[in-house]
């Protein structure tokens, strides 16, 4: 009898998460094909009644219209250019840091460590008027390196504290290794650490260029001109006075959901675990 008590259990609670989990896709999948049939109807069947989810006047029209236009290509060349140099940057300089706080001891460590996790506890709304006074200061306004220095402040603290964690979990005797053979700190980090840690750099980088490429609120604040500006602001754009294009809105959201779908899907091994080795000492 408890055997089919025990057994009736596991089985409610096998359909339960199962139709948990259809739910839950079901609610994050619906948006976004409700998104993609969007872009491929007319502007004017986008408020047919009652709605209709598969379009019968199934038309490339509004993907045209974005391809086809200057103006909106230059919003993803300003995106990738941003996005890529925020990436590699980010990679960069929180492999150093990251090696540094793994590897080494110094004064004021703890305190630069709180320093950098409490950045990422800051609401970057209340950064906005800061930032753009600094970089007019500087004269980057309107510029990449003033998108790219601003998105690194909100990237940087969540790289530099992942890679340090993964590189804990690398053994020092790796380290110890290349001085006995004559190399130095520096041959260590890139000849051995950085290779053996690309899952875990490659999930940052992943991690990075989303954030980057999706950012809005500082992309909108520290352009001016329509030709500094990346696809999040192309999108706002196509929203008018008295008209929104909604199909080429949703076909410029598709068009830019693309590249961060490619990368998660040509990195996804790479990145879970990436993300699940630098959570082991995190």
């Amino acid at each position: 009898m408890r055997g089919r008590t025990s057994r009736a259990r596991r089985t409610a609670a096998k359909v339960g998460v199962l139709t948990g989990l259809v739910l839950g896709a079901a609610f994050a999948g619906l948006p976004v094909l409700w998104m993609l049939s969007t872009s491929f109807k007319s502007n004017g069947e986008v408020f047919a009644t009652p709605p209709k989810l598969i379009t019968e006047n199934f038309s490339f029209d509004a993907y045209r219209e974005i391809l086809g236009n200057t103006a909106q290509l230059r919003f993803f060349v300003n995106s990738y250019v941003v996005a890529l140099a925020v990436t590699i940057l980010t990679l960069v300089v929180a492999t150093l840091a990251g090696y540094a706080f793994s590897r080494f001891r110094f004064p004021l460590q703890r305190l630069i460590n709180a320093v950098i996790v409490s950045v990422q506890a800051v609401p970057p709304i209340t950064l906005v008027i800061p930032y753009f006074g600094l970089v007019v200061a500087l004269g980057l306004y309107n510029t990449y390196p003033g998108l790219i220095l601003t998105h690194m402040v909100f990237t940087l603290p969540y790289a530099i504290i992942m890679i340090t964690a993964y590189f804990n979990t690398l053994p020092r005797e790796l380290d110890e290794s290349v001085k006995v053979d004559g190399g130095n700190g520096w041959t260590a980090l890139w000849r051995v650490l950085v290779p053996v840690s690309v899952p875990g750099l490659v999930a940052v980088g992943v991690y990075t260029f989303m954030i980057s490429w999706n950012e809005y609120l500082f992309a909108l604040t520290l352009t001016r001109t329509d030709n500094m500006r990346t696809v999040p602001i192309g999108i706002q754009l196509l929203m008018g006075q008295h008209s929104y294009e909604w199909n080429q809105m949703m076909a410029m959201s598709i068009l830019g959901s693309i590249p961060v779908l490619l990368l998660f899907l040509l990195f996804q091994r790479r990145f879970v675990g990436g993300l699940a080795s630098g959570a082991v000492k995190a």
